[in-house]
């Protein structure tokens, strides 16, 4: 299996995670906050753990090794702004926050894609 087929496989492994969040988003409030803490938590673990692997796949290594110096350095920096926006997420589940869940869950979600992107025009 080749990166181009890894890095597809990492990325359909995201979609149903990414799918459940984008639910979440779409509703007016959360039914059970503690539901939504787990299926935020859950999700963002998931597509974190994937991107992760993406990313150590696209670099040779790891986000910062010597295997795409550039594209590394690049895809780290976005990889910890991707944990950032989980973590804030997670926080905002915790508060039953469901206004700034949903912003975040946006933001988690928009920079899920910017990662996926810059992969594509790497390959």
């Amino acid at each position: 299996m080749d990166a181009t087929d890894q890095l597809e496989d990492h990325r359909a492994r995201c979609l149903p995670h990414l799918l459940r969040l984008r639910i979440l988003t779409g509703m007016p409030e959360a039914p059970l906050p503690w539901l939504a803490v787990a299926e935020v938590t859950r999700a963002t673990e998931a597509i974190l753990a994937e991107v992760e692997a993406a990313v150590r796949a696209a670099t040779g290594g790891s986000p910062g090794s010597t295997g795409a110096p550039g594209a590394g350095i690049f895809l780290g920096a976005r990889l910890s702004r991707l944990a950032a926006a989980a973590g804030d997420a997670v926080a905002a589940a915790w508060a039953g926050d469901f206004a700034q869940l949903r912003g975040h869950l946006r933001r988690f979600d928009t920079l899920t894609s910017a990662i996926w992107a810059v992969q594509d025009t790497s390959r």
